[in-house]
């Protein structure tokens, strides 16, 4: 095991680190809101999939390595700036701003490798001998495509992403101390700042609209939305996802679990918060109109999208509780005809289903 200090809790330098990456939640959602068609939802998946893999080697970084020193907040610091850099380009990344964003993403890169090497101690050496060579190879192919013009953009970045979901099958990962009550935690508050945009998309949604009573019944609809997925989230066995990574004895067994719970899984549930403040953009920003297609997917999809990934994150980490969340995903997909009436009445239907969900999670305990 390491012998380098690590944190057991988020650090306030960690929590900075996060609303900057969150510029990048706030990006997509735009990309997403702009254009309700699979162009732009390729774009917003092959983007976000590049930039969580990168976030989530920060939060594996800080997990091992607390940034108690001013060299490791100084890199910590070049590394903000180069998320900032690739927030600032993902609005056209695709179009003239492609370099920014595969410039900003190599910095990223290099200065993750950097600091781990740095200051990560001689038990990560033998494993980062290999992830710094992997993540090399991911971060030039993100550049190179998005120095490429039309397909090869998206060929770049598509072959960096599946390199990147293959990469902790390519290097040892039992050598990362991996500290559970920190990488909970860690996790935990990215999801709550991500959530945070729901409620922004509700205050963009209303805009100039006149304040009357309707525009505010929606606005509180969509708040308590994102408040029920908060509560589906954290409201049942919040401590449970820390006890039960700790409980885990063997490094590399703990190693896994932490991959396929806060990496993969966490993918698609930040993923389905893009797409549901982006619906929420349109269905507050036109309230009592019919919903198209487009945004009533969004909602819905980004509702059962997050059920989906928290079933699979409890799932693998064995807290229960999820015969009923896959039902909710069922359900929330089945309100897009809904949109169709008007954006209150599927925002209404999706609440309902999320109670429905939770109250008879509360009632059955259901493990």
């Amino acid at each position: 095991m390491s012998t380098v200090e690590a944190p057991s809790r988020v650090t306030t330098h960690e929590l900075f680190f996060d609303l900057v990456f969150v510029f990048t939640i706030t990006q997509l959602t735009a990309v997403l809101a702009a254009d309700f068609n699979l162009r732009a939802l390729a774009q917003v998946v092959l983007m976000f999939g590049v930039i969580w893999w990168m976030y989530a080697g920060y939060v594996w970084l800080t997990n091992a390595i607390a940034p108690s020193s001013s060299l490791r907040r100084g890199f910590l610091i070049v590394g903000m700036c180069a998320f900032l850099v690739i927030a600032l380009a993902i609005p056209h990344t695709f179009g003239a701003a492609g370099w920014a964003f595969g410039l900003g993403y190599l910095v990223v890169n290099t200065v993750h490798s950097g600091l781990f090497w740095k200051a990560g101690g001689p038990d990560v050496g033998p494993s980062l001998a290999w992830l710094a060579p992997l993540n090399a190879l991911s971060a030039g192919l993100v550049l190179a495509g998005c120095l490429l013009p039309g397909a090869w953009r998206y060929a770049g970045l598509a072959a960096a992403f599946a390199l990147q979901i293959l990469t902790p099958y390519l290097h040892p990962v039992g050598n990362y101390n991996l500290v559970a009550s920190h990488f909970v935690e860690r996790h935990g508050l990215v999801v709550i700042i991500a959530l945070g945009e729901s409620i922004v998309a509700v205050g963009v949604g209303v805009g100039d609209h006149p304040l009357d009573a309707a525009v505010i019944a929606l606005a509180v609809l969509g708040l308590l939305l994102a408040y029920l997925l908060y509560w589906a989230y954290f409201g049942f066995d919040d401590r449970r996802a820390e006890e039960n990574l700790a409980a885990i004895t063997d490094r590399v067994r703990r190693a896994r679990v932490a991959l396929l719970a806060f990496g993969y899984a966490h993918y698609p549930l930040l993923l389905g918060i893009v797409a549901l403040a982006a619906g929420m953009k349109k269905a507050i920003g036109h309230p009592g109109d019919p919903l198209h297609a487009g945004p009533a997917l969004a909602l819905a999809g980004g509702v059962a999208a997050f059920l989906l990934a928290d079933v699979a994150f409890r799932r693998v980490l064995s807290i229960g509780r999820t015969r009923y969340r896959l039902a909710g995903a069922a359900v929330a997909l089945a309100t897009v005809p809904l949109g169709s009436i008007a954006g209150w009445v599927q925002l209404a239907g999706l609440m309902m289903a999320l109670i429905l969900v939770e109250g008879t999670e509360r009632l059955t305990h259901q493990e």
